[in-house]
């Protein structure tokens, strides 16, 4: 199962700055997440856990990106059994 980590500063502010309905979304993703093998979410197809390519952690970790919300993406990065969230950022490819 996969253990969240909420408590990078960046996430933290990001994720209250959420209009009300929009942060309820994120929650929700949020449980689910909390619920999932790595396989389950390597495998969604809702989430699209995808690795950013031009961008990696000072020690060399590798980030992702993952839709956290019909209008937000997630930056986060697997640290064992951690999703280690650091950061939200508008989805470019929403409809919305």
């Amino acid at each position: 199962m996969i253990q969240l980590d909420l408590n990078n500063p960046e996430f933290q502010a990001n994720l209250l700055a959420l209009e009300k309905s929009d942060a309820w979304a994120v929650l929700k993703t949020l449980r689910l997440l909390q619920a999932m093998t790595w396989e389950q979410l390597q495998s969604s197809k809702g989430l699209r856990w995808e690795l950013i390519q031009s961008r990696q952690g000072s020690a060399g970790e590798r980030f992702y990106s993952l839709r956290i919300s019909r209008t937000c993406r997630a930056v986060a990065w697997r640290d064992g059994p951690w999703l280690r969230l650091l950061s939200l950022h508008p989805d470019h490819d929403s409809a919305y």
